[in-house]
């Protein structure tokens, strides 16, 4: 359906010599109509977010080997120092439901593997990847050819 300007419109009913008091009653219910919802506006924008890497280092063994590790977003104000806190925080409220005192989450890696998305997210925390990945060590430079 094609969208014409309200202004228009009011245009082409003058040009059809309609009555001021019928025309100013039109484009008011026009304007009425064009108007956005309540709750349209009620929407809240959307939580800008930032990448963070959660090693498994359990021996201390870094940056000497190869370690896997788990890749997180938590909004871009918050420090990524926070982030551990974050995924205990969720553990610890997974452990206090009816599945969590069934199985409850020992490590972190169970708690990653585990928890589902929707308790993280009350901590502002998106894991993106369940299963651990490996973290590549690079030295930050191209070599030459």
């Amino acid at each position: 359906m094609p969208k014409i300007e309200i202004s228009k419109v009011a245009e082409i009913i003058k040009k059809n010599e309609v009555s001021p008091a019928v025309l100013r009653r039109i484009i008011e219910e026009m304007n009425l109509a064009a108007q956005p919802e309540e709750g349209d506006e009620e929407k809240q924008p959307a939580v800008k977010k930032q990448f963070a890497i959660l090693v498994s280092d359990p021996d201390g063994r870094l940056p000497k080997h190869d370690f896997v590790g788990w890749v997180m977003q938590l909004p871009e104000n918050e420090s990524v120092a926070t982030t551990l806190d974050r995924v205990f925080r969720s553990a610890y409220d997974y452990n206090t439901t009816k599945k969590g005192r069934l199985m409850p989450v020992k490590t972190v890696g169970e708690a990653i593997e585990i928890i589902p998305a929707k308790a993280f997210k009350e901590a502002d925390l998106w894991v993106k990847t369940k299963t651990p990945v490996l973290v590549l060590r690079t030295d930050n430079e191209i070599p030459k050819e």
